[in-house]
């Protein structure tokens, strides 16, 4: 019987900017609610806050991660384009750089040759964009996909503790928000842990911990704030 393998690398592009996106929207706008709260806002002037976190935060995600992933594929393209010319004009020591590759992966000098020899036949660029370069299909750089996916996992994270604001007393507010959050935050950690074949505990453990601190650190300011006007 064929064995086939199923693995995930094709999703660390889009899980690592949906992870954070949602990790931060989650916490940001749970802990921006918890400061004004505990400032001593009326639930009002909580929800506009918490909304505009929401709104400022998408768009904040989604520039971020458009212009540093489109930073990472600028100097991916340049770094193709100066192998281009390396293999038009050098290809001999091109295909000896291979040859090399191969043999410090443990090839022998005689295998390494013809298989350089073939791999350069085949696909010259392509062998040398894996192998020396270390970019594939999988891991290359995907600007707007990684600002999608985090500007729309921000918002539906940010969304959650919104939502708790808007439905919850404000004599309950704060400690719907933060049982709201950790739940959220758990499932996160579950989730992140099981799209990445990760072990669930430990993301578990360090997502909520990060969030917890985040928003008690905030909430602390919102207090000190609230106090001193």
């Amino acid at each position: 019987m064929a064995h086939s393998e199923h693995h995930r690398m094709f999703r660390i592009g889009w899980l690592r900017a949906a992870v954070l996106g949602a990790n931060d929207g989650i916490v940001s706008t749970a802990s921006l609610i918890m400061g004004v709260a505990a400032a001593s806002a009326t639930q009002g002037s909580v929800l506009v806050a918490g909304l505009a976190g929401l709104v400022a935060g998408a768009m904040s995600m989604a520039a971020g991660e458009y212009v540093s992933v489109h930073s990472q594929r600028d100097t991916e393209e340049a770094e193709l384009s100066k192998e281009r010319h390396e293999l038009q004009f050098n290809t001999e020591h091109e295909l000896q750089e291979l040859a090399g590759i191969y043999r410090g992966r443990g090839l022998t000098p005689e295998l390494a040759d013809a298989v350089a020899h073939q791999l350069m036949a085949h696909d010259a660029l392509g062998s040398h964009m894996r192998d020396e370069l270390g970019i594939s299909a999988e891991n290359a750089a995907q600007p707007l996909q990684a600002a999608l996916a985090s500007a729309a996992s921000f918002s539906v994270g940010a969304a959650l503790p919104l939502g708790v604001a808007t439905l919850a007393p404000a004599a309950l507010l704060s400690g719907s928000v933060l049982a709201a959050t950790l739940a959220s935050l758990i499932l996160l950690g579950w989730a992140s842990a099981r799209l990445g074949g990760a072990r669930v505990w430990p993301s578990i453990l360090r997502v909520t911990l990060w969030g917890a601190l985040a928003m008690g650190l905030t909430a602390g300011a919102g207090a000190l704030v609230g106090a001193a006007v």
